[in-house]
């Protein structure tokens, strides 16, 4: 590499100055030799101009606010657009790049002829426990993010081709309802255009937080699910990649208290792929043999989600 591309970093925010300050930092402290910018998105609260000061040599420091759709989506790509960089990465607000991030995934998506997009692995934290989750693959095709959601890919890896995302494979989606799995849509359609590069090294911190999962979270989840499965007929050519997400959909619906939704996806489930656990934790919810809230703590302990 005769020269290292100049590289964004889009922090979308709200309401979480301390670890914003900690996610900026680390990217602004990143050992890498091209040019960092920093975009740090302000979304429905009010913007901190003193995050300037952060800035240092070739490691400017800049605060926007989302001029978009409200919300996750919108606020990525209102950084997106004010962006400089010829790469652009996103970073969430309570995360942290580790040391060696950004220098080997630059070298990574440069080694890759037409690679637009490159991810790694992650270090997950949740309830005082943390847990490494690593993808042992160097590429990553659509066929297999139709199979398998790899939440090693989490936003906060993305390293993308500016270029791919405002003339190519596109922004984030602003349309999904309540911007839930916009991530994985956003990562199906980029492997439609072509192959992920990815890194077996864990790069950056991922904080996982308790939330409170009220029933209209559910019925958000499982609309965008549902509005997922449309948008993407190939799943159909992935039986248990499909029963996969309608399993998810069963389980949003028995966490909601609907319980003759939830048997009614989670036969659907069981049709395509009867090995498919989501569908049985799904009727146990349904039928009050465990709490919806009990067995997410219990999965995000191990790094996981539904």
């Amino acid at each position: 590499m005769t020269a290292y591309p100049s590289v964004t970093a889009v922090v979308p925010t709200r309401d979480r100055p301390e670890l914003l300050r900690a996610a900026v930092r680390a990217i602004v402290g990143q050992d890498y030799p091209g040019q960092v910018e920093t975009v740090v998105v302000y979304d429905q609260s009010e913007p901190d101009p003193s995050l300037a000061e952060l800035s240092a040599a070739d490691r400017p420091v800049r605060v926007v606010t989302n001029t978009r759709t409200p919300g996750l989506a919108g606020a990525r790509n209102s950084g997106t657009m004010a962006a400089t960089g010829e790469l652009i990465a996103f970073c969430d607000d309570d995360d942290e790049w580790l040391p060696g991030k950004l220098a080997a995934q630059v070298d990574a998506l440069d080694a890759v002829p037409g690679a637009e997009f490159v991810s790694c692995g992650i270090q997950v934290s949740y309830d005082g426990h943390t847990v490494e989750r690593v993808l042992e693959r160097d590429s990553i095709s659509l066929a297999d993010l139709l199979r398998d959601r790899m939440t090693e890919l989490h936003p906060s890896t993305f390293l993308i081709r500016a270029a791919a995302l405002r003339d190519g494979f596109g922004l984030v989606d602003e349309e999904i309802p309540g911007s839930y799995a916009e991530d994985y849509e956003f990562l199906l359609r980029a492997a439609r255009s072509a192959p992920l590069v990815n890194l077996r090294t864990p790069y950056v911190l991922v904080r996982w937080h308790k939330r409170s999962y009220f029933a209209q979270r559910w019925d958000t989840i499982s609309e965008a699910l549902q509005w997922l499965l449309e948008r993407y007929p190939e799943f159909a050519t992935q039986p248990a990649g499909q029963a996969r997400v309608t399993g998810q959909i069963a389980f949003a619906r028995a966490a909601s208290g609907d319980r003759r939704g939830a048997m009614r996806w989670a036969r659907r489930t069981l049709r395509r792929n009867p090995r498919e656990p989501r569908a049985y934790l799904a009727l146990a919810v349904a039928g009050r043999v465990v709490r919806a809230d009990a067995v997410l703590r219990t999965l995000h302990k191990r790094g996981r989600g539904i």
